[in-house]
């Protein structure tokens, strides 16, 4: 084999070697961040090739998907475990963490404890919005900042305030 055909199956996901450059939000129960860090999240796996590891391919898209060795897989899913344990507080990684998890194990794990606590957050949420007032604001965007900084959906940005 020449060099050309060891290159060639180089995954683009080993050079990954910081991960915090790419996801700079640290995902925490009390800053409730989840949307925007689930989505740089596949943004990040999509382009690095390892979405599936995550998200599973619909049976049409899985027959089009190369197959790659045991091997090969086991350590890719090792490298998108580590990104997601190196993307959130020590309290979630200590709440979703155990012995043999796959990524999509972890990432399910993750979801079901935000969305579990939607309900009694959009409760929490609404009492907080209740007393927050814009003269307590320099401007527009600073108060569609401190909602948003509450909320993980962005409501504020697309409602035209800012």
């Amino acid at each position: 084999m020449g060099e050309a055909s060891k290159s060639s199956s180089f995954h683009p996901a080993l050079a990954v070697t910081n991960i915090k450059s790419f996801i700079p939000i640290t995902l925490e129960m009390e800053k409730v961040h989840y949307s925007s860090w689930a989505e740089l999240f596949k943004i990040h796996a999509t382009a690095y090739d390892v979405i599936q590891h995550i998200l599973p391919p619909s049976e049409k898209d899985a027959a089009a998907t190369p197959t790659i060795d045991k091997a090969s897989w086991a350590r890719l899913d090792a490298i998108v475990l580590q990104w997601i344990y190196g993307t959130i507080s020590t309290d979630l990684l200590y709440t979703i963490l155990e012995p043999g998890t796959t990524a999509k194990q972890a990432w399910d794990r993750l979801q079901d404890i935000f969305y579990d606590n939607k309900n009694s957050r959009a409760v929490d949420l609404e009492t907080q919005f209740s007393t927050i007032k814009m003269q307590d604001f320099p401007n527009g965007s600073a108060y569609c900042q401190h909602i948003d900084a509450g909320r993980s959906n962005g409501e504020c940005r697309s409602s035209g305030l800012e």
